[in-house]
């Protein structure tokens, strides 16, 4: 502990007058709203930290999905339209660490974002749409358990067009939700560590 606090003064110094936007790189500037200049760079060991959970959380991201997709497409006994949702949202989390992960990694070695302002925006663009379709699947599994709990053998069962339908649903009202920010309506950004993009809220 004593350590820590004979280094903070130390930090201080190497960061006064300093700004988390000091590592952008230039042709990032514009994107940079104003009131990230307040805040002093954050401290290497986070990112470090950043990197390596990410990097963790990706690994058990691809295995995780990765083999549910897997034993899906394998085994026809499981093809039932309860599990085509489940199978989506497997697909959707396995895209989007597989998209995710690696960019992130590399900006958390870099500290700030590295790859230009077009990678960033469909960077920014990957995360909506995937999280956007992780979270419309969750809804549409919670409902469709609602009505196999609660209404039981009175309710319609859910079938494979009907699923599937769903499943259409769920990534046209993703992408059109993130398609606005790539024509002018909002904006995707560097967020406030600078090592990822997402949408200027």
């Amino acid at each position: 502990m004593a350590s820590a606090h004979a280094m903070e003064p130390q930090m201080a110094a190497q960061w006064a007058n300093k700004t988390v936007v000091d590592m952008v790189l230039p042709d990032m500037l514009h994107k940079i709203d104003p009131h990230w200049y307040q805040f002093p760079p954050m401290n290497p060991l986070w990112h470090g930290i950043l990197g390596f959970v990410i990097g963790c959380l990706g690994l058990i991201s691809w295995t995780g999905n990765g083999v549910v997709i897997y034993i899906f497409s394998c085994t026809k006994s499981l093809r039932t339209p309860s599990n085509l949702l489940v199978v989506n949202l497997a697909f959707s989390d396995f895209f989007m660490m597989v998209i995710m992960c690696p960019f992130m990694l590399i900006n958390c070695i870099h500290e700030t974002w590295v790859f230009g302002p077009l990678m960033c925006e469909l960077y920014a663009f990957a995360g909506s749409l995937f999280g956007c379709a992780s979270i419309w699947t969750m809804v549409t599994i919670a409902f469709d358990r609602y009505n196999v709990i609660v209404k039981g053998l009175s309710g319609k069962p859910l079938t494979i067009k009907k699923a599937l339908l769903w499943i259409l649903l769920v990534w046209v009202h993703a992408a059109v939700w993130t398609i606005f920010p790539m024509v002018g309506w909002n904006r995707y950004v560097p967020e406030g560590n600078m090592t990822a993009c997402g949408t200027d809220y």
